[in-house]
């Protein structure tokens, strides 16, 4: 008989390798398993969103607000590829414990099967256990997998049996039922993530469909035409109505909500809710809609920053709902004075009662620049009020509106450190020249846009370096909703320079120089720019 017929025993090393690769082929086909499963749930319940979800609402608000400052609009992308890849790294350490303990390898696959299971049912927009389900069966699988794959490894010996020049080694390997297993975990990994992940994109077909047949009533109050003079054409200024494709996003949600307008429903209760009211989208379409070029800005924006845009929205008009549910302002005797608006997605969002019913056009909007709204920026509806920073107003993919006390109640943000009222603070910002630019000696025009929602822009004043303030020319004024854009030109000298900006509302106050970050209400301070005149 020829001894080497046998099967010869794995090393430390390459022992370990293949150990890691049996954990990163086991937790490939949990993560994979489960974004299947998820399609039979609902997408949000899969592990990678619903951890994902679970870090945001339990992450500081300061970290949030750098990861919105370094990553912009990708903060979500770059979240769920961190999760991913720590995901990697465990699978890759319990594949190695797995090749001396196999069971407790094993089991610490079901351990962050368990850990996906609690994050999904604690989410906010949690209805049901089977939100468990994916991470659940998707562990499961994992350390079957697992465990079937670290035995074909072979059994490690024991400590007191094993010779001291044999340390790492194991009896004899299963060479071929290995690559078998390997292979074919990895083949059937890939075509149920594949096919999880077509099913949960062809979930939200009915959704794209209705919006698709959605048409927009024409507005009984139309907005009035942009004033000529009110877009400056200067080269890299921003556009004054910015482009749905381009206007910023800023939200909570690793998975953009599809909603079928069809089956869409909005539940008006509360405090001093006298005639309480379910609507559908289509009992919103029958309703006098109003048109208006409205400037939002997210709170997250530093100054200077790229978190803001003005669209013109059409929708009903926030105040006279209300109205007809009954609904008092407190500056009249109502009961309540905040409104809690509720995301099918959990997020909860508290606006002052008084401002959504002094007069200002507060919208339940259905459209935005002509077009029903993007899913991004909450199709079917969504709230639009000018003059309050989003976290305060602005709920996308709304399902309800509850009247209550603000001493009653905290929305999200706020038990998050954010401040309950939020009114935006006076702004500007210099488009053009950018940072560090290298403008050439001569008239240079400077230019970019200021805000104060709600009360509206009366100055912009320019400083070179610490010169004087000098007064910039405004451009016309479509609302006092509105940004304004502005130009000054400057007689550029050679050498560097730092170019700032500051605004006055239409109340006299102007913008203070204090900086102040973003938390709790909003940034404030002046806009420079620092270049160098060629």
């Amino acid at each position: 008989m020829n001894d080497d017929a046998s099967p010869r025993p794995l090393r430390g090393v390459r022992r370990l390798a293949l150990g890691a690769l049996s954990g990163l082929l086991a937790g490939y086909a949990a993560i994979a398993l489960a974004e299947l499963v998820s399609a039979a749930v609902r997408p949000e319940s899969g592990p990678v969103i619903a951890v994902g979800g679970a870090a945001i609402d339990r992450t500081p608000a300061p970290v949030k607000d750098w990861a919105i400052r370094q990553f912009g609009t990708n903060d979500k992308l770059v979240l769920q590829l961190g999760i991913l890849a720590v995901l990697t790294v465990l699978a890759l350490g319990l594949g190695m414990l797995a090749t001396r303990l196999r069971l407790i390898g094993s089991l610490g696959v079901v351990a962050f099967g368990v850990v996906g299971a609690l994050a999904a049912t604690s989410r906010p927009d949690s209805t049901s256990v089977t939100d468990a389900l994916p991470s659940v069966v998707g562990a499961l699988a994992g350390a079957g997998l697992l465990y079937w794959l670290s035995g074909r490894l072979g059994r490690s010996r024991r400590a007191e049996d094993a010779a001291p020049d044999a340390v790492g080694e194991a009896e004899g390997w299963d060479r071929r039922g290995f690559i078998i297993a390997a292979t074919a975990a990895a083949a059937a990994s890939t075509g149920a993530g594949i096919a999880g992940r077509a099913l949960n994109n062809s979930q939200g077909q009915g959704a794209v469909a209705s919006r698709k047949g959605v048409v927009l009533p024409a507005p009984s109050s139309p907005a009035a035409p942009v004033p000529k003079g009110a877009a400056l054409r200067i080269k890299d200024i921003s556009p004054f109505m910015t482009p749905n494709g381009d206007f910023y996003r800023v939200d909570t949600a690793l998975v953009v909500p599809k909603v079928d307008a069809t089956s869409w429903k909005l539940r008006i209760h509360g405090k001093g809710v006298t005639r309480e009211r379910t609507l559908t989208f289509d009992d919103l379409l029958k309703m006098p809609l109003i048109e208006r070029n409205i400037t939002l800005t997210c709170v997250s924006n530093e100054v200077g920053g790229p978190y803001v845009g003005n669209a013109r929205w059409i929708g009903v008009r926030l105040a006279d709902l209300l109205e007809q549910c009954g609904v008092r302002p407190p500056s009249k005797g109502g009961p309540a004075d905040q409104l809690v608006a509720r995301s099918v997605d959990g997020m909860t969002i508290g606006s002052p009662v008084e401002d959504v019913m002094d007069g200002r056009d507060a919208l339940l909007a259905v459209g935005m620049n002509g077009q029903p709204l993007p899913f991004v920026h909450g199709f079917p509806v969504r709230m639009v009020v000018p003059g309050l920073y989003g976290y305060v107003s602005a709920c996308k993919w709304i399902r309800d509106i509850e009247l209550t006390t603000f001493d009653a109640y905290d929305s999200y943000w706020v038990e998050r450190d954010w401040a309950r009222k939020a009114p935006i603070k006076t702004e500007s910002r210099i488009d053009t020249p950018k940072p560090f630019g290298r403008p050439k000696a001569g008239t240079v025009m400077v230019g970019g846009v200021a805000w104060a929602q709600h009360r509206g822009i009366d100055k912009v004043e320019v400083r070179v370096d610490d010169g004087p303030w000098e007064e910039a020319r405004l451009a016309a004024e479509d609302t006092r909703d509105t940004w304004r854009q502005w130009s000054y030109p400057w007689k550029a000298t050679k050498g560097g320079h730092t170019l700032t900006v500051r605004a006055t509302d239409r109340t006299g106050e102007t913008q203070t120089q204090k900086r102040t970050p973003t938390i709790p209400d909003g940034a404030s301070g002046w806009h420079s720019v620092v270049v160098t005149v060629d």
